[in-house]
């Protein structure tokens, strides 16, 4: 009976603790149809266990490796999904709009919203704070022929994904430009 009551009362201490880890981890339509339409398409998931793999296999030594392994050391997921196409809004709005819609919950505060009615784009970008401390990052960006969405899950050094961008020789996205004091 005693087991039982511990059991119970380590179940009921972790819930919270895995709630928020997967907080920030977005529920991203599956865009199966999409994928096949796209003239391009991009479908990156990385869970906390091949995060953690990468990491243990990278060189210390290597002051690249070096930084990607610090860049990606608290991540608990990286979901990106890319999409490019021939004609125009071949995506469901309703599939984008499911996704901003897991962004307003608390936890999460809007950096950037972009909207350009003339060419029909948006970008919004947003982080999950915890106590000051980035949990989590979501970017969508869209037009009529493409759709992006990117979402890492876990902590997260702002000026590590800048580097690491950097790096990798990744396109500017900004991020290193994104203040840290974030309220």
């Amino acid at each position: 009976m005693r087991r039982c009551a511990v059991v119970t009362s380590l179940i009921c201490l972790a819930f919270p603790m895995l709630a928020a880890a997967q907080g920030t981890k977005l529920q991203l339509p599956s865009f199966a149809g999409l994928q096949g339409q796209a003239t391009q398409s991009v479908n990156i998931s990385i869970g906390s266990l091949a995060l953690g793999a990468m990491g243990w296999l990278m060189d210390d030594s290597d002051p690249q490796s070096a930084q990607v392994k610090k860049a990606i050391q608290g991540l608990k997921a990286v979901q990106v999904r890319s999409y490019q196409f021939n004609s125009d809004f071949v995506y469901s709005q309703a599939d984008v709009d499911a996704v901003r819609s897991q962004l307003s919950r608390p936890g999460w505060t809007q950096l950037v919203q972009v909207r350009d009615r003339n060419k029909q784009e948006a970008v919004d970008i947003y982080v999950a704070l915890d106590n000051r401390q980035v949990t989590g990052l979501a970017i969508i960006a869209s037009e009529p022929r493409e759709l992006t969405i990117v979402n890492i899950a876990g902590a997260l050094d702002l000026n590590q994904v800048g580097k690491l961008q950097k790096a990798l020789g990744l396109p500017d996205a900004g991020l290193d430009r994104i203040p840290q004091n974030v309220p």
